[in-house]
């Protein structure tokens, strides 16, 4: 991938610019937490269209914990129904911190699925049978969430059983108010189970990108959960998902979000992108020191606010092909054999960070060989924000350096002066003002003297 690197780079820079923020502590009350090292940090995105790109330790292994919540949350939708879970489980802010005692006065509810209280319930919602046990049901959906099979840590799992009275405090009293079918031993042994899930920050942005994508993984197309489910459990993550600092979250970030204190945190752009990041140092709220400032810089930088209209998947590209399947392509072999070799790009409306890298990504796939030229065509594109433009720029910089052509048809010079191109690669980029312009040169290049 050439091109498309431009957003390896942003996670890249992002990365450097807090990877040696010394805030926060390490989770304590699992001891096997402590284990993990301080500075490992890792940054994931992936887009709709199952594009990954990642910064750091993002391949880093470590346990899942509270950001499971949400898709055990996704599980018990799909098994029983939002009526039914609702009856158990409210979908109210609680105010409070994770392990609060959080219920509803008179039902014993808890406020949501993100508390801990809450999570025990969901968790016991899950079917349970014994051709079907409910923590089978549960790995097997994180695994589809995530595109591959997951397993347990079996030590953090270990630890965190004998150290998690809290939880069975408040599975017992969660049981006390009447809420018959919890078994308060079962339920929160597969809660501790749930919570020693093995991910990556790789893992956690595809987990969150399923959600964004309206229950379908981007990578292997699988529908997880319905479309109606993923926005139940976004809407969630976005009021609830960030505990007491959720309006906060909401207001600065703008995305749902989920933390956890292995040191796990996930943001979704519905119809855009799942971000993840890893770091194990916590703040108070037990959200990671680095993951929190990492996304809300990539969100604030790059405009990723929910609040703000992105395009739309599939609205952006609209002709990824080479020139030499196109009408006006000459019917000489040889004239058709080089065209073969210029691969075009068409784009259209306003582009943005999600546009953009979509654009990127069809520039590195277009055309037959590494080595031969591309065009980038804007004639249809209303308008490149100023994010767009510098990943357009440093994407279009990245090609010419590795040695591709590269001309844009621009006659509404949306992309203005190509600075970082000359800058980077000592050329010009060609503008034309026609498609089979461009495309002529580019093939007249190609074929070289004479």
């Amino acid at each position: 991938m050439n091109a498309a690197e431009a957003v390896n780079d942003a996670l890249g820079a992002l990365h450097a610019r807090f990877a040696d923020v010394r805030d926060g502590e390490q989770a304590d009350y699992i001891p096997q937490l402590t284990r993990a090292d301080p500075d490992d940090f890792g940054l994931a995105l992936v887009s709709m269209d199952g594009h990954c790109y990642s910064a750091g330790e993002a391949d880093t292994p470590f346990t899942v914990q509270s950001v499971s919540k949400p898709f055990v949350y996704a599980l018990a939708l799909s098994s029983v129904g939002l009526d039914e879970v609702d009856r158990w489980v409210g979908a109210e802010p609680s105010g409070e911190a994770f392990n609060a005692i959080s219920l509803e006065a008179g039902t014993g509810r808890p406020a949501n699925a993100m508390v801990n209280a809450g999570a025990i319930v969901t968790t016991a919602l899950v079917p349970d049978t014994p051709e079907s046990p409910a923590f089978d049901r549960i790995l097997a959906c994180l695994s589809r969430f995530a595109g591959r099979l997951l397993d347990v840590d079996e030590e953090v799992y270990a630890s965190e059983a004998a150290t998690g009275d809290r939880n069975r405090a408040l599975a017992y009293l969660i049981r006390s108010t009447g809420t018959d079918y919890l078994d308060p031993v079962a339920a929160v042994d597969t809660y501790f189970r749930q919570c020693a899930v093995r991910v990556t920050a790789v893992d956690l942005a595809v987990m969150a990108a399923t959600l964004a994508y309206g229950g379908v993984n981007p990578l292997t197309g699988e529908t997880v959960v319905s479309a109606e489910v993923a926005a139940q459990v976004l809407s969630v993550m976005a009021t609830c998902g960030m505990y007491n600092g959720s309006g906060e979250w909401l207001l600065r970030v703008g995305l749902p979000a989920k933390s956890g204190v292995s040191g796990g945190l996930i943001a979704a752009g519905p119809a855009r992108f799942g971000l993840a990041a890893y770091s194990p140092p916590l703040d108070p709220a037990g959200t990671s020191v680095r993951g929190r400032a990492a996304l809300g810089a990539l969100s604030e930088r790059y405009g990723l606010h929910l609040m703000r209209n992105p395009a739309l998947p599939g609205s952006t590209v609209t002709l990824a092909t080479t020139a030499d399947v196109l009408p006006s392509a000459p019917a000489g072999r040889r004239e058709r054999a080089l065209r073969e070799r210029v691969g075009i790009v068409a784009a259209q409306g306003a582009l943005d960070f999600t546009a953009a890298e979509r654009v990127l990504y069809a520039l590195d796939e277009s055309g037959a060989e590494r080595t031969g030229s591309v065009v980038l065509d804007l004639r249809e594109v209303t308008g490149v924000d100023s994010v767009a433009l510098e990943l357009l720029h440093a994407g279009l910089a990245r090609l010419v350096a590795d040695g591709r052509r590269a001309a844009v048809v621009d006659p509404g010079d949306r992309l203005g002066p190509s600075d970082l191109v000359r800058e980077r690669t000592g050329r010009d980029l060609p503008r034309y003002g026609s498609r089979e312009e461009a495309v002529e040169r580019c093939a007249q290049a190609l074929a070289g003297p004479g």
